[in-house]
């Protein structure tokens, strides 16, 4: 599938809302992956107005989540896989976003070793680098 405006992100994600932080993806292949959040004054993860640093880490897993469940359901025709946060390093945020501004979020696969996946990762406001960092995901073994 290439036409990822026809992509439901609630059917790539095991999260579900309050919870979901990311509202579309926008594009997704085995390197590269990005997506869109549009910040809301109501998110779990706003306090006074802005995105926390929860919230961005949160943003970052998620297209993270999203890549796997894209991979999963579309290429390998499977189904989505529930994952966590192995760490995080290099961590860089240079402001919170606010309500009302849509972040674009860019994971970019460095490497992955069964079920352990490195990614480089960028958050932006238009072409403004709000936050970077590197993170680890595992994903869980099903029994």
């Amino acid at each position: 599938m290439n036409n990822f405006e026809e992509v439901n992100v609630l059917e790539l994600l095991p999260q579900r809302p309050p919870f979901v932080m990311v509202d579309k993806l926008l594009c997704c292949d085995m390197d590269v992956t990005e997506t869109s959040l549009g910040v809301r004054e109501e998110n779990i993860f706003c306090d006074d107005g802005r995105l926390t640093e929860s919230g961005l880490v949160e943003n970052i897993a998620q297209t993270c989540a999203a890549r796997m469940g894209y991979i999963n359901k579309y290429i390998n025709n499977d189904t989505v896989k529930l994952g966590f946060i192995g760490s995080i390093r290099n961590m860089e945020i240079r402001r919170l976003p606010q309500a009302g501004e849509a972040l674009t979020t860019r994971i970019c696969t460095m490497e992955e070793v069964l079920r352990m996946t490195l990614v480089s990762a960028t958050v932006t406001v238009g072409r403004e680098l709000i936050a970077s960092a590197e993170m680890k995901i595992a994903i869980v073994e099903e029994n």
